[in-house]
């Protein structure tokens, strides 16, 4: 196995910042039921601009791809597309800080 680590920035949609906060909390597990995923517990926060980024670990490039043409997540993930943009975290001001850091959320 060769674990990826991840990191996912979410801007939420005008009025679906706890919506997306909701989703983002269930992520984990939905893709655990999916068995893509590790034990790792995900680390979630919120930068400055609202902005909630996430921090996972796939169980492997394998399980990355095989997301992508799995239903369940393709359905999870046009609910993410409802209530959010994906953007680079290299977007959000905090990231040019010498020690980034964000608003904790789990």
């Amino acid at each position: 196995m060769n674990p990826r680590i991840v990191m996912v920035a979410y801007k939420p949609k005008t009025g679906m910042e706890n919506t997306l906060k909701e989703l983002v909390k269930s992520h984990h597990a939905r893709l655990k039921e999916q068995d893509l995923v590790t034990d790792r517990t995900p680390i979630m926060m919120q930068s400055q601009d609202g902005t909630i980024i996430e921090v996972f670990e796939w169980k492997s490039l394998d399980a990355i791809q095989q997301a992508h043409t799995n239903k369940v997540v393709g359905e999870m993930w046009a609910e993410f597309a409802q209530v959010c943009d994906y953007t680079p975290i290299g977007k959000l001001s905090e990231s040019a800080d010498l020690f980034a850091n964000y608003t904790a959320i789990n």
